[in-house]
């Protein structure tokens, strides 16, 4: 029987450049980027902490704004949510006493407030209650937008930005989300808002500029997957969609699940497939672009079997090759491995159980020989499959690193690309990973 990963590398019957499969899907997204001097795009990202850190997502933005023009920093969580919140381009500030929820970690409990985009949403109920941004001078702007949460009893949000100001109530009849932007009469480096009269909820902010070049949206949250982000809103995410106006939305989970204490792949693919459908549901025919789990290595024994019916080798052990398998065959082998990893039989429904708990991929001090946890391949597998069936683009990560183990030479590669705990990116690895992205993208567009 083959391998998820060798049974799912067919799935595209070819049809890639470089890493990146399915580019065709990619055809508005390329035809608004040759425009790009005449009408601004926006890329919209949402992942875990590689989306989060901006190490990549920061270095894909200065390639594409030197070349197409910046067209402001764009969306954020308000404020700063947590603590180590890293931006690229922009300082956030906030005033003491704002409550942080979040789809994820210590920040999450139910009820939750509604959750948008940044997965995060800060309520204050003090008097005079602040957060403020200054953008660094290539990334000045002159729109400011907040979404916030307009109920019964809620206060009003002053917005300041440059000369300009304007007064966002919040107070309304029926509790709905609600974007407001503040068009400013001359660009600005600085924005802030003050709350006042009551109660306010914020679950994002952005700042955009000018007619032309390219925003790039990094909304991330450290360690989640995307069981997390499902916890969103959709009426919050349709409000921000229909704002923020993305033309194109990069799925950038993958590495959370790989290193999960067990990994259930038919359970995973439905969570995939549904968040997918979401997507295209709430923010109507944008392209979506998928990138799979990147190589990330492990010391820990228990991730070497975190995937039933997979288990994971040691970095220099060799890999058999795999044999030309019919779709057909390959396709049935992964749907029966699927059912049978969770003990289904075909005519069986998926079972509806709690998933495992998330763990920090970068935990446990433990030496041994490094290995990447038997799930990341499961995990790519479903995101090829997924992404073949539905029509998404797909970037193989791990591919266009180097394939398994790629991490170990990124770690002692000179300088660093890798940081020490064999999952994250140095400044100089993010600036590699980004390059090679955008490398695939212009040879798909050319092609």
């Amino acid at each position: 029987m083959i391998g998820f990963a060798a049974a799912a590398a067919l799935s595209f019957s070819g049809n890639c450049v470089g890493g990146l499969c399915n580019a065709e899907e990619l055809r508005p997204f390329f035809t608004k980027l040759t425009h790009a001097a005449a009408r601004p795009v926006h890329i919209l990202q949402i992942g875990d902490s590689h989306t989060a850190g901006d190490a990549i997502t920061g270095a894909w933005r200065d390639l594409l704004q030197q070349k197409y023009g910046s067209a402001g920093r764009g969306v954020l969580p308000p404020g700063r949510p947590y603590n180590g919140y890293l931006t690229h381009g922009i300082t956030a500030t906030m005033s003491p006493g704002w409550r942080i929820a979040s789809d994820f970690g210590s920040a999450w409990s139910q009820p939750s407030p509604p959750l948008g985009l940044s997965a995060f949403t800060l309520t204050s109920t003090s008097e005079g209650a602040t957060m403020a941004l200054t953008a660094d001078p290539t990334e000045a702007f002159d729109r400011f937008t907040v979404c916030a949460i307009v109920r019964p009893g809620a206060g009003s949000l002053t917005l300041r930005a440059g000369v300009d100001s304007v007064t966002f109530n919040l107070a309304s009849v029926t509790e709905r989300p609600e974007c407001r932007t503040l068009q400013l009469t001359q660009t600005a480096t600085t924005a802030d808002l003050t709350v006042s009269g009551g109660p306010a909820t914020l679950t994002s902010w952005a700042t955009f500029r000018g007619k032309s070049g390219v925003t790039l949206s990094n909304l991330g949250v450290v360690s989640s997957q995307l069981m997390h982000w499902a916890r969103t809103d959709d009426a919050v995410l349709a409000e921000e969609l229909g704002t923020y106006r993305p033309d194109l939305i990069v799925l950038a989970f993958g590495t959370n699940e790989g290193f999960a204490p067990r990994f259930n792949s038919f359970e995973y693919e439905v969570t995939l497939r549904t968040q997918i459908g979401r997507i295209r549901r709430l923010a109507g025919n944008v392209p979506i672009l998928l990138l799979g789990a990147p190589d990330a290595l492990s010391r820990r024994p228990e991730m070497r079997s975190n995937a039933p019916g997979e288990q994971a080798l040691d970095c220099g052990a060799p890999v058999a090759s795999a044999q030309p398998v019919a779709r057909e065959s390959v396709i049935g082998t992964i749907m029966d491995r699927l059912r049978n990893s969770i003990g289904m039989t075909p005519s069986e429904p998926p079972p509806s159980s709690p998933p495992p708990p998330p763990v920090s991929v970068a935990s446990g001090t433990s030496r041994g020989s490094l290995f990447p946890p038997a799930a990341l391949a499961a995990v790519r597998a479903s995101q090829r499959s997924v992404a073949s069936s539905l029509n998404v683009a797909f970037w193989d990560w791990e591919g266009r690193m180097g394939g398994r183990c790629t991490a170990d030479r990124w770690v002692h590669a000179n300088p660093p690309l890798m940081r020490t705990d064999y999952v994250h990116y140095t400044s100089a690895g993010g600036r590699e990973i980004a390059q090679r992205l955008q490398d695939d993208l212009d040879k798909a567009a050319a092609r």
